[in-house]
């Protein structure tokens, strides 16, 4: 094969040198040809890493200039490496750009057709396994949305605000990646959870030997705590801790109506591999 052709099908696949020279033999040096067949086993190689646990990866906001609404979206790789990489987040741009112009999130609907050949050539082409794992939209009724994405884009934030503005709602969502509020305000806290602290306390409390009376008040107060610590509103703002969110909030003449936030790989299970054992292993059998 010419080097020129491999040049050009390297240049178009961004792929290795032998493997490209394989192709263009394969293909008796047509180039889209080659292209054709190497998409076909690049599909059969995505699948095949697709077993494989992509936990790390990073997360990414777009909101609308108006703040009428935004999505938050998390792309998962397999290592930080690969979540630097500019091929990688040149993807997880054109995934978000899509979900966000379509206030998409269907994954499945979202990656059918293009996008999906997209995430298998980059598979073919990094050697990891890529997935868009969720996407979540934040539509203001009567108000605003805003954003915060850390710097090191593993953790973003959307919150909707009733009246205020977008940079009250960064505010907001700034405090949320810091401080990982649970919910909005104690009501909206699940009744299972409260429960669940409730046995908690109980449980603790029979061990200090005081009056039923008194434990009662024990428990009241610390599940009033927990309530408090796990509230957006009833926490001190992390850029001012003489306040809380709540009264920073109102002072604005704003409510937060909802909040979403995402942390890259938070509750995927990763197998730990201990890889001592894994190659003692191997030279047994």
């Amino acid at each position: 094969m010419s080097a020129k052709l491999v040049k050009e099908l390297r240049e178009r696949t961004g792929l290795g040198l032998l493997e490209c020279k394989k192709a263009l033999a394969a293909a008796d040096g047509n180039v889209d040809a080659a292209i054709e067949e190497l998409r076909k086993s690049s599909g059969m190689k995505a699948a095949k890493k697709a077993g494989r646990t992509a936990a790390d990866g990073v997360v990414t906001t777009r909101v609308a200039e108006d703040g009428s609404y935004g999505i938050l979206l998390e792309v998962n790789s397999e290592t930080d490496f690969v979540a630097r990489d500019e091929n990688f987040l040149a993807f997880v741009n054109s995934v978000a750009e899509a979900a966000f112009t379509g206030k998409q999130t269907d994954v499945a609907a979202l990656m059918a057709g293009k996008l999906e050949s997209s995430r298998e050539a980059l598979v073919q082409k990094i050697g990891e396994n890529i997935g868009v794992r969720r996407i979540e939209l934040l539509t203001a009724d009567a108000g605003v949305v805003g954003a915060y994405v850390h710097g090191n884009n593993r953790i973003a934030v959307l919150v909707e605000l009733k009246a205020g503005d977008q940079d009250l709602a960064k505010d907001v969502a700034m405090h949320v990646a810091a401080v990982n509020p649970q919910v909005v305000s104690p009501a909206d806290m699940p009744e299972e959870l409260v429960a669940k602290e409730k046995e908690i306390y109980t449980a603790q409390a029979a061990e200090s030997g005081k009056p039923p009376e008194i434990i009662e008040k024990m428990i009241g107060g610390r599940v009033k705590k927990f309530l408090s610590e796990n509230s957006l509103l009833e926490q001190s703002f992390v850029k001012d801790p003489e306040v809380t969110v709540g009264k920073l909030v109102a002072a604005a003449g704003a409510e937060v109506a909802a909040f979403s936030r995402f942390e890259v790989g938070e509750g995927i299970e990763v197998e730990k591999v201990d890889f001592a054992e894994e190659v003692a292993a191997q030279l047994k059998s």
